[in-house]
Parts: structure tokens; C-alpha cells; sequence
């Protein structure tokens, strides 16, 4: 899916730091991912058009070592983890 911006509409972009996937979301990675929404949602009732991305590195080796910790393979471990915080932001 793409967005058009109008010719002119502001564009406001903000990224957050990607989380890293070898354990459960905690209240630190909530309270960066809300507090980047409060401000996106400011930007659109300004009228801006606004793109937020956040996102997960699954790559890494304390990843290997904590899954292999867990028994599983690193690409069924990172499927996990990343269940788990997209639960918890929708």
C-alpha cells in the first residue's frame, strides 16, 4: 500500500529504535512506542501527513545463544518474539 502526500500537506517522518527480539516487550519499548504515537497523532490532527515506523533486528548473535538456550531454532524463536510485540501494539 502506498500514500500519496497532497502537494501541500507537510510530511512528518518518525522512526523509533528497532527492538531488539531475544525477550518478551517490556515497559521501557512501551513507553517509546507510545510516546512516538502521541506525537504522531499530534502531527495528523495538525494536518501533516504522517509515516511512523518501528520495526525489530532478528539478527544477532545473543539471539542464537537465546534460542538455543530455549531449545528452538533462531528463525522460530525471532517468529515468537515478534508475535508477541505486534500483540502488544495493536
Amino acid at each position: 500500500m502506498t500514500t500519496r502526500s497532497k502537494p501541500d500537506v507537510p510530511r512528518f517522518y518518525l522512526t523509533t529504535a528497532i527492538d531488539y527480539a531475544n525477550g518478551d516487550p517490556h515497559l521501557g519499548h512501551a513507553l517509546e512506542k507510545i510516546g512516538a504515537d502521541v506525537i504522531a497523532r499530534y502531527r495528523r490532527q495538525c494536518g501533516d501527513d504522517v509515516h511512523l515506523l518501528i520495526g525489530m533486528d532478528e539478527h544477532g548473535q545473543k539471539v542464537q545463544q537465546t534460542a538455543a538456550k530455549d531449545g528452538v531454532a533462531p528463525q522460530a524463536f525471532t517468529d515468537d518474539i515478534a508475535a508477541r510485540f505486534q500483540a502488544i501494539w495493536a
